[in-house]
Formats: structure tokens, sequence, C-alpha cells
């Protein structure tokens, strides 16, 4: 990238009218979060802020600003060159144009893989992905990153694109899949959401910062065979309360792997008969 610039500025298309500045993150993932990252560029700690104010009116010390990701930037020149018709000729539905998908985990085929909107999570994870590399059978794929949730094959006719996953409640997020095959633990994925969470939340809100750590603690409960059913129904609860109540997606995207988990694959969940109260 640092390359690509100053070619560009040799040959006169950037300079003191426009140009690009590279800023280095240290790795936070909530600096994913728009104004996690502006508040990084800034030279501060990277937390969350509540909006509005919405960056389009106050961001970048506090001017208006237009954030874009990868994604977005790497379709314009090719909807330049060709037309915003061609390129929404590709996929299906409202979901136009392509989409990188990341095939990673237990898979025989992995790396990146660009293709159009449309195609069947079943045709991603068995035609393009091979399968498992472990030869077993797949048991679950989450799709969105490590805070997407958890489909299992009875699902692989599911197409790739953003309203189907919503409506399955679900998401595509960065297009990330990870596939796991018949000997994963889902009820340890499901803790390992909020042990990622609580590793990465900016701390500023409640939900993120403290439902993350309880979370991990009822799901040790649970697994533990204490109250299962009010165990379950109490991380039910926290989840509902983490999503609409985080500031941004990190605290509000860890309930879908917990509850896919937990709708998908319930027998990993129950390990210990619980036992009976005597009055």
């Amino acid at each position: 990238m640092a390359r690509a610039i100053e070619t560009a500025r040799t040959h006169g298309l950037l300079g003191p009218d426009f140009d690009i500045e590279i800023r280095v993150g240290a790795g936070a993932y909530v600096c994913g979060e728009e104004t996690s990252l502006l508040e990084s560029i800034e030279g501060r700690r990277g937390e969350v802020r509540a909006k509005p104010p919405l960056p389009a009116h106050q961001g970048l010390f506090g001017l208006p600003t237009i954030i874009n990701n990868v994604l977005t930037l790497a379709a314009v020149p090719y909807i330049l060159a060709e037309g915003a018709k061609a390129y929404a000729d590709y996929g299906m539905g409202r979901s136009r144009g392509t989409m990188p998908i990341q095939l990673a985990g237990n898979i025989k085929n992995g790396g990146l893989f660009e293709t159009a909107f449309g195609i069947t999570l079943g045709e991603l994870v068995e035609d393009i992905g091979g399968g498992t590399l472990s030869g077993r059978p797949v048991r679950a794929v989450q799709v969105g990153g490590p805070l997407g949730a958890y489909f299992p094959p009875s699902m692989f006719h599911l197409p790739f694109d953003y309203e189907a996953f919503a409506a399955a409640d679900g998401l595509i997020g960065h297009a990330g899949i990870v596939v796991f095959d018949d000997t994963v633990d889902m009820a340890g994925m499901a803790r390992f959401a909020m042990h990622f969470c609580a590793a990465e939340s900016c701390g500023k809100c409640t939900p993120c910062r403290i439902g993350s750590v309880r979370g991990m603690e009822v799901i040790d409960r649970i697994v533990a065979g204490e109250g299962v059913a009010a165990n379950i129904a109490l991380i039910e609860e926290l989840c509902e309360t983490m999503k609409f109540g985080s500031l941004c997606a990190l605290g509000g995207f860890t309930p879908y792997p917990v509850l896919s988990a937990l709708r998908h694959f319930p027998e990993d969940f129950v390990r210990a008969p619980e036992a009976e109260t005597v009055a």
C-alpha cells in the first residue's frame, strides 16, 4: 500500500489537494467500529463514541467524515470502468455485486474466493471448500467472523446474501466462513464468543464489558449441570440485553454465536442431569 501511494504521488495522482495517509493500528478488534477507529486515529484510546452525532456530521477531528471499508473501495474501479449495471448484474435480490469470502477452519480448500451473492452455503463449503480436511462430517459452520452465527448442515440451502442470513438470525459480516467437523464442542464455542467479547471490549458500555464476563460464568454453570433450565433462560435474557443495549456491534453481535449454538446444538449444553431439589 505504501509503495502504491508513493507511485501515485510520483505520477501526480496524489498531492496537496488530494492525498492518502496510512495509519497503522495496534490490532484492536473494536477499532473496526467506525467511531472507535476515529478515536484511535486522533491519538486516543480506541473507545466507541455515543451517536449522535454521526461521523457524517461530526467525525475525524470534529469535521464531517465519510468512512468506507475495503470492500466498498475495491468495488469502485470495476463500477467506474464497466458501469453500475454491470456490477449490479451480479448477485440476487437486494444483495448485488460480489463478495470476497474467506474459507477457513477444518476445510480442505481454504483461502479467499470472490463470487457473486446468491451461491448457497452448502456450495461454498462442499463444492468450493471440498468439505472438511479431516474427512469427518461437517457439524457446524460459522459465518460472518468470530461473532457470526453457527449453522448446521441442515441449513446449507441458505443463499449467501444479506437478506437470507438476516432472516435466519445470522449475518454475512466480513464473509468469513469457519468450518467445524463433528468433534467440535459447541458449548465451548459459545463460551469462546463471550470470552472474545470480554477480551476485546473497549469497556465503555456495561452490557458488553460486564455482560460478556457474566455470560462465561452462566455457560460454565449450564455445562456443569447447575440449574440448567434457569441458566439457559438467563443466558437468553443476557444476550437480549447485550444485543439491544450495547453501544456498538461488538457487544451487539456476541449473542449471535451464543444463541445459534444453543438453538442448533442444544445437546452440547446438557452434559449432566440437573440435580433434584429436596424441599
